[in-house]
């Protein structure tokens, strides 16, 4: 299935979910239902994507991916899993989508929101005073929650874990914000400063999430209460876990299955087949482990492939106005990690096991 559809599918629930909320107020503006679904469900299904495809390239070296799997984001048909990967995705997946809202808000692209003008005319600091447009955070946050959080209907500990999750993403982006200022005064002085808040780059927000990431939280459940559902007692033991939790802290509940191995049921394809790095310019520590990492402590080899790579080059402008230029072959070596002659001793697999990305 295209990646298109499994993103459409995987917002479906969302819509379904705000077609039946009865009324909303988002800055004094009400809308109902349908009317909310056809204004902002475009800028939702845009800032999943948005997100999806930070999270690829977060983990585009690292033994899960961010499969395509990982769009399905609710426990709202069946029973997810809560990994440590599981909350990046929340949390990368509604900071994508407050974001999006957010810049269509300043852009103009809504009639219901401009810019957030709440602290024009307030002093700020020593030499500035807050003036300007400042990108609307709190839109986004509004109405991303009643998109995305409308997924989890449940009490149970899985739903409110993502539920955390979510909100981590959306405090996070808030966090990151930066501060510009435009300097006024006679003859360029800068005596003072107007500054307003806007957002940073979406990279900046997918960094600082995976430094969360690794250092996420695993909450150690009673099972025993656990497995009383929704219960009181269920209710009340994930409260006493919560109460210890950071409000930007990422949490997970399972540990991380063996990524290393092809398991359909998960979704999870493994490393077989995968293109790693060994050589190259300005390549992190992280990338030149690539092949270690996906390959040999999974049991596979490095094979190098030459591949024949097609590119423009000696391109010239003529007059007027036109650039042509030739078609290049060149052989380029790739890497990639294939199954060896025999399978990988049991202690391999083993060693393999647990929280190894």
């Amino acid at each position: 299935m295209k990646r298109s559809n499994l993103l459409i599918l995987s917002i479906t629930g969302v819509y379904s979910a705000i077609l039946h909320t009865a009324a909303w107020s988002v800055n004094n503006f009400l809308m109902t239902g349908p009317k909310a679904y056809l204004t902002y469900s475009s800028s939702v299904a845009a800032g999943a994507h948005s997100g999806m495809e930070e999270c690829k390239f977060q983990f585009g070296w690292e033994r899960w991916n961010c499969p395509e799997s990982a769009l399905q984001l609710s426990t709202h048909n069946r029973l997810r899993s809560a990994t440590r990967e599981t909350s990046f995705v929340h949390a990368i997946s509604s900071a994508g989508v407050m974001y999006t809202l957010t810049r269509n808000c300043s852009l103009g692209d809504f009639e219901s929101c401009g810019c957030d003008d709440s602290r024009n005319g307030r002093v700020g600091g020593r030499g500035w005073v807050w003036g300007g447009c400042s990108d609307n955070v709190e839109f986004g946050e509004k109405v991303s929650k009643l998109f995305v959080d409308a997924l989890e209907t449940g009490h149970d500990t899985r739903a409110l874990i993502n539920l955390h999750n979510n909100e981590v993403g959306r405090l996070v982006m808030k966090d990151t914000m930066k501060r510009a200022c435009k300097c006024h005064g006679v003859s360029g002085s800068c005596s003072i400063q107007t500054c307003w808040l806007q957002l940073a780059e979406f990279r900046e927000i997918g960094n600082y999430l995976k430094i969360k990431y690794d250092q996420a939280q695993k909450l150690e459940m009673d099972k025993r209460r656990m497995r009383a559902g929704n219960s009181a007692d269920s209710r009340g033991a994930t409260a006493e876990t919560f109460h210890h939790i950071h409000a930007t802290e990422l949490v997970f509940l399972e540990d991380s299955p063996d990524y290393c191995t092809r398991n359909a049921s998960l979704g999870h394809h493994g490393t077989e087949g995968r293109e790693c790095l060994q050589t190259g310019k300005n390549l992190s520590q992280w990338e030149k482990r690539s092949c270690r990492r996906l390959c040999t402590e999974c049991g596979l080899r490095v094979e190098e492939r030459r591949t024949e790579v097609v590119a423009s080059c000696n391109c010239k402008f003529h007059w007027c106005c036109t650039v042509r230029c030739e078609q290049c072959r060149t052989l380029v070596a790739k890497h990639f990690c294939t199954r060896r002659d025999s399978a990988a001793p049991n202690h391999i697999r083993q060693r393999n096991r647990g929280h190894r990305r």
